[in-house]
């Protein structure tokens, strides 16, 4: 990474082809304590159909900050998100057989005159208007099995699925209503029209579904995590990987937790030097789970401030997610409580302590697999058993689903001093007052 100037602020409108990884072109660097600012692209749908990509998702250059080196953690503060569409089209994908090698989402090819990742035009509206501009041939890896089209209020309150007739005429102005920044290079799904879930109506409540940082080898963006990534193991295109052992190398950025939104601390390792903290795919709004695999990706702004926290050394994100996203279980403890508690610790004769909510992220090809992956970084994180952080979770926190098939946020009240140790419990402190 080549030396560049420290700034208090970045804005970053530069994005990368659906890959992230320590040789992409650097964003800029930004201070410790400095502020971020992006207007990135929608993710998944507009890239899956845009061969082009190699990656699912369309998200920023990385951004160095300054002083994070590897071993350390950067704490992102994430202080707005904005969306800037005023529709999306969604739901459930099919795969267009010829159109790809192994992996739909990675290595495209145009499936009559079998150009690789091959340049494409846009011919009329529906699944058939993306066009190879060598041969002419529909040349999109992706169709709606069951797919719908959303607009927004302009507060961005609610969501309303739309007819065919409404669908018809937002595919016709797709990169406005999209609002697609200067430099995307995505098609935009709204091309594709479809309409069969008419006057549905749907809570936003907008977040970032691909935050973090750089892994210390390229992988595609949509693939920077436990679960999907397990599609590169064995894989025969540039990004393939050998082994599951290989896949260490990610740093869980693709998470799809919808609690990842104003307000929240997501804690990301440092696997390169600058840290290289990378934004994309935000979404409008998402179930737990993220059942159909896709949600309303949208164009959005966002505002993250960032923290350096020196010799963390986590291998995945942590989340201190807003209060009233916290599981009862796991929410700080009240005044009443407290009192209580300390009552009962000196009538038994123990010594209570003081403990404060964090989520710690795991990921891997199932749910259980994503659990006991979380259960091993909290057990590195807090220097303890599986036993004991089973117990914890038990009886002050649990698991929860991120996204399916395998991204969980495992949820306990954790002892402040041992947060003490690691050096974050001033942000523990900072988020939930205590």
């Amino acid at each position: 990474m080549a030396q560049r100037e420290i700034q208090q602020e970045l804005s970053v409108d530069q994005f990368t082809l659906g890959l992230v990884g320590p040789d992409q072109e650097w964003a800029g660097t930004v201070a410790d304590g400095g502020t971020v600012r992006t207007h990135t692209p929608a993710g998944c749908w507009g890239p899956m159909i845009t061969p082009e990509f190699r990656g699912g998702h369309e998200v920023t250059r990385p951004i160095a900050v300054e002083g994070a080196e590897v071993g350390d953690a950067i704490a992102i503060h994430i202080e707005d998100v904005e969306v800037t569409s005023i529709a999306t089209s969604t739901g459930s994908m099919r795969e267009r057989e010829g159109a790809f090698d192994s992996d739909p989402f990675v290595d495209h090819r145009c499936p009559e005159c079998g150009a690789e990742w091959p340049e494409t035009v846009v011919e009329g509206t529906g699944e058939e208007s993306i066009r190879c501009a060598e041969c002419g041939a529909n040349a999109s890896s992706f169709g709606f099995e069951y797919g719908y089209t959303v607009v927004f209020d302009d507060e961005r309150t609610v969501g309303l699925t739309v007819d065919e007739e409404a669908a018809d005429g937002l595919a016709e102005r797709a990169d406005e209503a999209m609002a697609l920044p200067e430099n995307s290079r995505q098609h935009p799904i709204l091309l594709y029209k479809p309409s069969e879930m008419p006057g549905a109506l749907g809570h936003l409540r907008p977040f970032i579904g691909n935050v973090g940082t750089t892994p210390p080898i390229e992988l595609p963006d949509s693939h920077n995590a436990g679960d999907f990534g397990q599609f590169l193991i064995g894989a025969e295109h540039d990004w393939g990987l050998e082994s599951e052992d290989d896949l260490e190398e990610r740093t869980d950025g693709h998470m799809d937790i919808s609690e990842v939104r104003p307000g929240a601390i997501l804690i990301c390792p440092v696997k390169v030097d600058g840290g290289g903290v990378y934004v994309g795919d935000l979404h409008a709004n998402q179930g737990d789970g993220e059942l159909s695999l896709h949600t309303t990706d949208v164009s959005g702004r966002t505002t993250l401030g960032v923290e350096v926290i020196k010799d963390l050394d986590i291998d995945g994100p942590l989340l201190l997610p807003n209060r009233e996203d916290l599981p009862h279980i796991a929410e700080p403890y009240t005044d009443e409580e407290r009192e209580t508690g300390t009552a009962l610790a000196e009538e038994y004769g123990v010594d209570l302590e003081e403990m404060g909510p964090i989520q710690v992220i795991g990921s891997g090809a199932t749910i259980n697999d994503a659990t006991e992956n979380a259960f091993d970084r909290a057990g590195k994180l807090l220097d303890m058993s599986e036993g004991e952080v089973r117990g914890r979770c038990t009886f002050t926190g649990g698991v929860q689903i991120g996204r399916l098939p395998g991204v969980v946020q495992l949820d306990m009240l954790a002892p402040m001093a041992k947060l003490e140790e690691r050096g974050i419990a001033h942000l523990v402190r900072e988020q939930y007052d205590l």
